[in-house]
């Protein structure tokens, strides 16, 4: 049994207030997060670095990598793509931490862009259907091999970063984030299920406990004040 949690957006006190909520109700449970710590709320060093401590696992989002990229690869398309992407309030909440800046880029070129596990597939926007034509038809045996696909396809639109398209059907449910919604949506063709319920525009940061392949719970957070006044 896991727990996945949708994306943060810099909202700490959300945060705090969901684990508390998934931990009094199922103490042990391993807990993951879809990506996209930083950005638009107001304290993304917080949740980076509560997520390093509680050693919560993490599938990284486009908004983590443009933050790594605009110090590491300044260049990039990731990195120039950053300012227009609520950059302003994660450079904000460094201000007094920059120490462990270095610390928290590490962590985040260190996250695995998927997580396989049993009965269910774990990243940030999802497997898109567009992958279909260059898998074999057999692919669903064993979903490790889409490890090169992803990994030299990430910073496209159709990539695990990115995507906004159909999401293929892998044979087992897939979490993701990034595309946002109000409540916590399942794309019953793609077996696709997305958590980002729009934490840092006021609406609420939603989790899912699954079991075995099979959603057995969700819990919610409203959205802190705090976290986005």
């Amino acid at each position: 049994m896991i727990a996945v949690i949708g994306d943060i957006h810099g909202c700490f006190y959300t945060l705090i207030e969901l684990l508390k909520k998934i931990r009094k109700k199922y103490k042990s449970v391993e807990i993951y997060c879809v990506g996209d710590m930083v950005d638009r709320g107001n304290f993304s060093f917080n949740v980076v670095d509560l997520m390093m401590k509680e050693g919560i696992r993490v599938t990284p989002g486009n908004h983590d990598y443009m933050f790594n990229h605009f110090f590491r690869q300044p260049m990039s398309l990731f990195a120039r793509s950053w300012s227009m992407n609520g950059s302003e309030t994660t450079i904000l909440s460094y201000e007094g931490y920059e120490n462990q800046l270095e610390t928290h880029l590490n962590y985040i070129e260190s996250l695995p862009l998927f997580y396989n596990l049993e009965g269910i597939f774990i990243s940030h926007a999802g497997i898109s259907t567009k992958y279909s034509n260059e898998l074999s038809a057999n692919y669903r045996e064993n979903l490790d091999n889409l490890h090169d696909l992803i990994h030299t396809d990430y910073l496209t639109e159709r990539g695990v970063l990115w995507t906004r398209d159909d999401l293929l059907n892998l044979g087992k449910i897939q979490i993701v984030g990034h595309t946002t919604h109000d409540e916590i949506a399942f794309d019953e063709e793609a077996n696709a299920l997305y958590l980002d319920t729009g934490a840092c525009i006021g609406r609420k940061l939603s989790s899912v406990v699954i079991d075995g392949g099979e959603i057995i719970d969700t819990i919610a957070e409203n959205t802190h004040i705090n976290d986005i006044i």
